[in-house]
C-alpha cells in the first residue's frame, strides 16, 4: 500500500523511553503518564520499543507488554507505531502479528544487525517476511545505519520494497543524508511516507519535504519543535532559532551519555522513566548533577 491509501503520521511522533524500576523490571504503569504528557503537548504519535525505547534490550514478552500498554493508553488520541525489528525473523513476525492483534496503527522494522543482509534484495526479502505477519497494518522500514551498519541508499531500497511488499508504507529515516531523503520523498510523487528521524536536523528534513518526524527529544521538549514548524513558512530566521535552541539541549544530552541522559531529563520534566538497562549505564549522582547544571545554564527545562 502506498501511504496515499493510509492516514499519515503527520507532525511530531515521539519515540518514548521504556520505563524501568530500579531492579531493571518494567515499570509499565508509567506508560499512562508518558502518554498523557504527549497528548497534552500536542504530539501526534508514539514509536514504541525502538532505539529510545531500548527495544533490543527487551525480550519478546516485554515488548508485547509495552506495546499493549501504549495502545491501551493512547485510546485513539495518539497513533501507535510498534517497532518489531529483531535479529530473529521468527520473533519479528511474532511481534508484528501481536501488534496487529492489539490494534496498533502500524509497524516498523529495522534491518537485522548481527548477520546483516548483503544486498537490497536480501533486506527487502527479510522485511517482506516480517510485514506479511501483519498484512492489515502499514509497514515502515526503520533506516538507522549508525546502529545497524546496514547503509544501503534508501532511494534504491524504496522502489524495490514498493514492488515487493504489499503493505509497505514508507521509511523511518534516521540518517543524515538529506539528499537521499529528499529523493525518497519525490519517489512516485510522494506516494510513500518518509518520516524524518534526526531531531537536530528537523528544519532540513522539513525543507526536503518531510511532513512527519519521529524523535526522542519530542518526549521532553516538543514545544521547541512546534514553534519551529509554526515559524518555518513565515519566518525562517525564527525557525532556525528554535532549531538551535533544541540543538543546544541535544548537544548537552549527547555529551552526558545520550540515552541515559535523556531518561534523566524525563525525570526533570516530571515523568520518571527510571534507569537504563545494561549494557547502558545510568548516570551517577555526580554526572546527573552536572547534566542538570549544564541544562540550567541554557534555561532548560524552564525556557
Amino acid at each position: 500500500m502506498s501511504s496515499g491509501s493510509i492516514e499519515r503520521f503527520t507532525g511530531l511522533v515521539a519515540a518514548p523511553f521504556t520505563p524501568f524500576r530500579g531492579d531493571g523490571s518494567l515499570a509499565d504503569e508509567t506508560i499512562e503518564r508518558q502518554c498523557e504528557r504527549l497528548v497534552a503537548e500536542g504530539v501526534q504519535g508514539a514509536f514504541v520499543c525502538g532505539t529510545t525505547g531500548e527495544g533490543p534490550s527487551l525480550n519478546v514478552a516485554e515488548r508485547m507488554r509495552v506495546s499493549e500498554r501504549w495502545v491501551a493508553a493512547a485510546r485513539n488520541r495518539l497513533k501507535v507505531l510498534v517497532h518489531v525489528g529483531h535479529t530473529s525473523a521468527a520473533d519479528a513476525r511474532a511481534l508484528a502479528a501481536h501488534a496487529q492483534e492489539i490494534g496498533a496503527d502500524a509497524i516498523g522494522c529495522l534491518a537485522p544487525y548481527f548477520f546483516k543482509p548483503a544486498s537490497i534484495a536480501a533486506l527487502v526479502e527479510f522485511c517482506g517476511h516480517v510485514a506479511a505477519a501483519a498484512p492489515a497494518l502499514p509497514f515502515y522500514y526503520y533506516h538507522i545505519p549508525s546502529l545497524t551498519g546496514v547503509a544501503f541508499a534508501m532511494r534504491e531500497f524504496l522502489p524495490a520494497a514498493a514492488r515487493s511488499i504489499p503493505n509497505f508504507a514508507g521509511i523511518k529515516y534516521t540518517h543524515e543524508d538529506v539528499a537521499d531523503f529528499a529523493a525518497c520523498v519525490r519517489f512516485e510523487g510522494g506516494a510513500y511516507e518518509m518520516l524524518f528521524g534526526r531531531d537536530e536536523l528537523l528544519l532540513e528534513g522539513l525543507a526536503a519535504g518531510a511532513t512527519g518526524a519521529i524523535g526522542s527529544t519530542y518526549n521532553y521538549m516538543p514545544g521547541f519543535y512546534h514553534a519551529l514548524i509554526a515559524a518555518r513558512d513565515g519566518n525562517a530566521c525564527v525557525a532556525r532559532v528554535w532549531q538551535e535552541k533544541a540543538n543546544r539541549v541535544i548537544e548537552i544530552m549527547i555529551r552526558h551519555g545520550g540515552l541515559p541522559a535523556g531518561k534523566h531529563i524525563m525525570r526533570l520534566v516530571g515523568v520518571d522513566c527510571g534507569p537504563v538497562r545494561p549494557p547502558l549505564v545510568p548516570l551517577t549522582p555526580a554526572a546527573a548533577a552536572t547534566l542538570e547544571a549544564d541544562l540550567a545554564d541554557i534555561g532548560f527545562p524552564e525556557a
